[in-house]
């Protein structure tokens, strides 16, 4: 039996980035920030005012490069600084802007650390 919820999380990516997300049950969006992410979810941290329930479903709004996706998700649990979701793309392009998020943190790190390596080799 392989149950998906029961799987090994994907691996996450340290990072810090503001989004709006919205309540599916919500007219107005409140401000977050990701701490982390995956290809299957992230940490959503949130003003203590906000906090998401599990079970909660969020539309989380991304920008990346000038692009802006809205990506479908619900909480999986909370804590007082805020909680994990689990996205739940409905198609490709959804899936692609996260993957495209994670490649351009990840990028700009091994950038800084070229140029931090370029600075200690010439300091040494």
């Amino acid at each position: 039996m392989n149950d998906p919820n029961l799987a090994t999380p994907a691996r996450r990516i340290p990072l810090q980035i503001d989004v709006e997300y919205r309540r599916s049950y919500a007219r107005r969006s409140d401000k977050g920030c990701l701490k982390n992410i995956s290809l299957t979810g992230a940490f959503l941290e949130t003003p203590i005012s906000r906090i998401l329930a599990p079970n909660d479903k969020v539309t989380i709004t991304l920008l990346v490069s000038g692009r802006q996706r809205q990506i479908a998700a619900h909480v999986v649990w909370h804590s007082e600084r805020g909680c994990g979701v689990r996205f739940q793309p409905t198609n490709q392009r959804d899936v692609q802007i996260v993957d495209d998020l994670m490649y351009f943190v990840e990028s700009s790190r091994e950038t800084q650390r070229t140029v931090l390596d370029d600075i200690f080799k010439k300091v040494s």
